[in-house]
């Protein structure tokens, strides 16, 4: 995510660096807390969105849930009744909403790994942020004694650093790309044979739950 790397950046930014390596030492520790504020801002909007998104999540999982526990029911009572044609469609159906539960529980588990990685972003920003504010007018003035001249061949090696790690991480990004379509291409190719190999498979299962059913009915 480009927000955790942004903050990242900010919480690992040594401040006496960047005054030796500015200018104008002053205007950079100024910009440097205001860029922190702003990101807190914007991580505390991603946390608040994040949470939602997880209770979102869980609503849905149970949802899901309690809708498989219903056709179940349904399943049971058309075994009841002799009627296996009905109870294999409520067990289909069961079936369809364990798989749908079992997707949010899975989609559950990634958003509430985000979640805790943007509150634990958060918690380190507002740290480094306090630090950073406590420290902002000793550094200048330190600076301001210290500093003679302007170190302008650092900052430019940084500058020239950071466009070289851009393009390569472009040209990474290009080949992921190619790897992905090639990948697909595969899979679509592979689809047709595997999904009839999951109809099979499913059908079988479905008859296993309906003999289940059915040795549970007689006991």
């Amino acid at each position: 995510m480009a927000l955790l790397e942004r903050v990242s950046t900010l919480v690992r930014a040594n401040l006496n660096d960047l005054i030796d390596k500015a200018e104008e030492p002053e205007k950079m520790i100024k910009q440097v807390i205001l860029d922190m504020q702003n990101q807190l801002m914007q991580v505390k909007t991603q946390v608040a969105m994040a949470i939602a998104d997880q209770h979102l999540l869980e609503k849905k999982q149970k949802e899901n849930q309690d809708k498989r526990a219903q056709w179940l029911r349904k399943a049971e009572l058309a075994v009841g009744k002799n009627e296996d044609d009905l109870a294999r469609l409520a067990l289909r159906r069961a079936e369809s909403y364990r798989e749908l539960a079992e997707s949010f529980a899975q989609q559950l588990t990634d958003q509430t790994a985000q979640a805790e990685a943007l509150k634990t972003a958060l918690r380190q920003l507002e740290q480094r942020l306090a630090e950073a504010e406590a420290q902002a007018d000793l550094l200048i003035a330190r600076q301001r004694r210290a500093r003679a001249v302007s170190k302008t061949s650092g900052a430019k090696m940084a500058i020239d650093v950071s466009s070289k790690a851009a393009a390569f991480d472009r040209m990474k990004r290009k080949v992921a790309h190619s790897e992905a379509i090639g990948e697909a291409t595969s899979e679509i190719a592979a689809g047709s044979i595997e999904e009839r190999l999951a109809s099979l498979e499913a059908e079988d299962h479905i008859e296993q739950l309906l003999n289940e059913l059915k040795a549970k009915r007689s006991a």
